[in-house]
């Protein structure tokens, strides 16, 4: 266990206290959801940061990393889906991408090959990262009645009729989509037992 690998599991916490505070609702448990989600979010940036830097990269790290995104991630289109403010058909569609690429990795992990996040895979996870953090501070401010401007900036940012939703969610969708053909292609022979 080094430090890199220390804050993918710390981000694992994250995603519980995120879970507890937005099940909580009202304005204080999206308040801590938000913080909880955002600090998962960066700390995602971080730890792969640091493995970089300070040359820790390790196999449990690319094996732990992605686990605890999905995770993070996945929670947070379940959550909000059961808001209203993502279709469901979306959140089952990123969740069955998730399990194809855990199971493609848990095949190569079986013959010797750990296979790391490419581009495709962050920049989906970005978009996606978006798009929940923009739906919980809309579930954050909406209620608020307030004359500052950076809480009326905040509303008009998240708003869900806002342009920020849909760009933010459907390059999301349809990188998730591409991220996951990528994998299972780049894969193929492995996965098909041709190599």
């Amino acid at each position: 266990m080094n430090l890199p690998n220390t804050i993918t599991l710390f981000r694992l916490v994250l995603t519980a206290i995120f879970c507890a505070a937005a099940s909580s609702e009202g304005v204080t448990g999206y308040a801590i959801a938000l913080t909880a989600f955002v600090l998962g979010a960066i700390s995602d940036w971080l730890d792969g940061y640091l493995a970089r830097k300070m040359n820790l990269v390790t196999s449990l790290g690319k094996l732990l990393d992605p686990l605890a995104d999905k995770i993070l991630v996945c929670s947070g289109f379940v959550y909000l889906s059961a808001k209203g403010l993502c279709p469901v058909w979306v959140t089952a569609l990123i969740i069955c991408r998730e399990f194809l690429v855990t199971g493609i990795r848990q095949i190569a992990v079986e013959k010797g090959t750990v296979i790391a996040a490419d581009g495709l895979g962050k920049w989906k996870t970005t978009f996606q990262l978006t798009f929940i953090i923009t739906a919980l501070v809309y579930l954050t401010f909406e209620t608020i009645t307030s004359d500052n401007a950076v809480v009326k900036f905040l509303q008009y940012l998240s708003d869900k009729d806002h342009w920020l939703f849909p760009l933010s969610l459907w390059p999301a969708v349809a990188l998730t989509v591409i991220s996951g053909l990528s994998y299972f292609w780049k894969s193929r022979d492995m996965i098909l037992d041709k190599d």
